[in-house]
């Protein structure tokens, strides 16, 4: 009942996103631009120690494109509260948690997406994979697993705001920093001090440095020096476990507490 609820949304969710290219053309051309901006433009000006700076600018860009893509689910949850979509779902037979399953689960599948256009864009510009294919697919899996357990985060916050406009704003207030005081674009240690403490110990520079490590596009980097770098998959994997702990039962709750008003 439950797994085929969700199911069932998540073909809904994946059907109005089949009627809306324009959603996935937006989703994929900011990261795009990221490409090009930093690897062409800016590219040429910022000096990495021990790589090739397309080598290690784009799992930064990867690990981008799946933190941004994740907002979906907080402006979608936003758009359907606003829309009287979630009324409509709460006089169905259905598990109220199947819609917040569907809705991750289709943001999912948008992520997935955008990340293998971004490998595309990659190519063109020079980045390659120097990783044996079960390890360039744990890269792939470990990107797709931390955007999976952010849009929990987001849905949260898509349902405690006032409006889908209020969920832009408020999204990016918590993105720019995580994605831009991180090793995602230059190396944490050319960061003034404290900017270099939030670096090391800001979660999406080690879903950046294990992108790096599991693409092999690590080159002759200095080894890092403190132990979410030194254990970047493990971070990974124990900050998305936290966030699918923590989040998933809010998320339900929050929903519940929506839908009983």
């Amino acid at each position: 009942m439950w797994f085929s609820d969700g199911w069932t949304v998540t073909k809904r969710n994946l059907t109005k996103l089949k009627r809306s290219p324009d959603m996935l053309v937006f989703a994929v051309l900011q990261p795009i631009m990221f490409v090009l901006l930093f690897s062409q433009i800016y590219g040429g000006s910022i000096q990495v120690e021990g790589a090739d700076y397309t080598q290690y600018l784009m799992a930064g860009i990867f690990a981008q494109t799946v933190i941004f893509g994740s907002t979906f689910s907080g402006s979608a949850m936003a758009q359907d509260l606003k829309d009287g979509i979630i009324d409509r779902f709460r006089t169905l037979p259905m598990s109220p948690s199947a819609v917040l399953v569907g809705r991750t689960n289709s943001d999912l599948v948008l992520n997935a997406l955008s990340v293998v256009i971004m490998m595309g864009t990659g190519f063109l510009v020079g980045w390659r994979v120097n990783a044996s294919m079960g390890s360039f697919l744990a890269g792939l899996g470990l990107l797709l697993l931390f955007s999976y357990a952010f849009s929990w985060v987001m849905a949260l916050l898509g349902m405690s705001v006032k409006s889908p406009e209020v969920i832009n704003n408020a999204s990016f207030m918590i993105l720019f920093p995580l994605t831009f005081i991180s090793n995602a674009f230059v190396q944490s240690q050319n960061l003034p001090s404290a900017l270099e403490t939030f670096a090391n110990w800001n979660p999406v520079s080690a879903l950046v440095q294990a992108a790096r490590e599991l693409f092999g596009n690590t080159g002759t980097l200095p080894a890092p020096d403190v132990w979410p770098m030194q254990n970047a998959v493990l971070t990974v994997l124990i900050g998305a476990a936290l966030m699918l702990v923590v989040f998933v039962p809010l998320c339900i709750r929050k929903f519940r507490l929506i839908s009983s008003r």
